[in-house]
């Protein structure tokens, strides 16, 4: 369905296995308090599932942006969208992006149906583990310093994320290298930490195995924040299980952008997890980018989410889809008023695919607007697992 006039908006796909995912985001309406703009997005979150005939027990994912998450994260951890059923387990994450043009709160959900049995296990405060066909998938959520008295480095909190990311993989048989799939890095005043994070993340990938000769794992590094005051890193991850290498391919036009490597950035463009019936193409953050890694269009926001939107494309065309596949975007905007261009063009030509736009700085200041989100497109190998 196309976005409501309550702010929801979702997408649903089902493959031939009879399993289906559903991806749902919601704008609180502006102008109300924090409680009643909880409220209402806890209420048309409950609408649409029941719309959908979704048990709650179908929600695998939820992230929550808030708009100053120093001042909302207490009264935000008191409501449904946080909290979780103890028989049934939720990852959620959270984080600081004020959901554009001036709401307090915004939400994406993620609900899987299968006919297989899923399975839930909490495994510690931050990882949740879903099990089904043989696969586990891991979802790693709030991974911070939780610096509350002294701030720490930058690199420091760095390692120290992923080194509890790690920590979970390796004691369920995983590997960083083999398993990770994809990372969604919040750093506070990307302007001033982001190059900190990059070598930080780049020391600590060589010794974890992945390096320009090996591969990386999708991401997105954008401006971003959790509620510790000193915290500057903020990290969720999703890992698959039990993961086979004859699933996994990585997304590339060399013909519209570079490697990453070659402007010293250690991420893939896009990852593709292939299924019996299905593949999923995480699109990591992309923006306007060239084949050397220059910014195209400097300071002009709707061009430069044409070529954003160019570049999508021809990273899922080189994995056998479409950028018309995709679940949900994600938008990151440097400057709020640029909000009713990148709304006004979104909507006209994209009506069918939900979306969020938030505030969040791009890691260079030249890149005025930033897109992810994840495609699923059908597949047709059946000696590959089903999802």
């Amino acid at each position: 369905m196309a976005r409501s006039d309550n702010g929801l908006a979702l997408r649903s796909y089902r493959g031939s296995s009879g399993c289906t995912e559903h991806y749902i985001t919601i704008e609180a309406p502006r102008h109300l308090s924090l409680n009643r703009q909880i409220d209402t997005v806890a209420q048309r979150y409950a609408e649409a599932l029941q719309s959908l005939n979704l048990p709650p027990e179908s929600a695998i994912f939820r992230r929550i942006y808030l708009s100053d998450i120093a001042n909302q994260a207490a009264l935000l951890r008191q409501s449904s969208l946080f909290q979780e059923p103890l028989d049934s387990p939720v990852a959620v994450s959270m984080v600081q992006q004020p959901p554009l043009p001036d709401s307090k709160v915004a939400l994406l959900a993620y609900h899987l149906e299968s006919p297989a049995p899923i399975a839930k296990r909490v495994l510690s405060p931050e990882s949740i583990l879903v099990e089904s066909n043989g696969l586990g998938h891991l979802w790693s959520t709030r991974l911070c310093a939780t610096n509350i008295e002294q701030p720490g480095s930058t690199a420091e909190q760095t390692r120290e994320v992923f080194d509890r990311l790690i920590g979970t993989l390796s004691g369920n048989g995983a590997t960083l290298a083999d398993n990770c799939v994809r990372t969604w890095i919040y750093v506070k005043d990307v302007d001033f930490f982001y190059q900190d994070m990059v070598a930080a993340r780049t020391a600590l990938f060589e010794q974890q195995g992945l390096n320009r000769d090996t591969h990386y794992i999708a991401s997105t590094g954008i401006e971003g924040a959790c509620s510790h005051r000193y915290d500057t890193v903020l990290l969720d991850a999703y890992s698959i299980l039990g993961l086979r290498p004859e699933q996994v391919s990585y997304l590339n036009d060399f013909d519209r952008l570079c490697a990453t490597k070659d402007y010293d950035v250690t991420f893939e463009r896009g990852t593709r997890i292939a299924y019996a019936d299905r593949a999923h193409h995480f699109i990591s953050g992309t923006a306007s980018i060239d084949t050397s890694g220059e910014v195209v269009h400097r300071g002009d926001v709707h061009r430069q989410l044409e070529r954003t939107l160019e570049n999508i494309d021809a990273l899922l065309r080189s994995g056998g889809a479409r950028i018309e596949d995709m679940s949900h975007f994600l938008v990151y905007l440097r400057d709020p008023s640029d909000h009713g261009i990148a709304e006004g063009y979104l909507a006209e030509r994209f009506p069918q695919i939900p979306r969020l736009i938030l505030r969040g700085a791009v890691c260079r200041p030249e890149w005025l607007i930033e897109l992810e989100g994840i495609a699923i497109a059908p597949h047709d190998a059946p000696a590959l697992p089903q999802f």
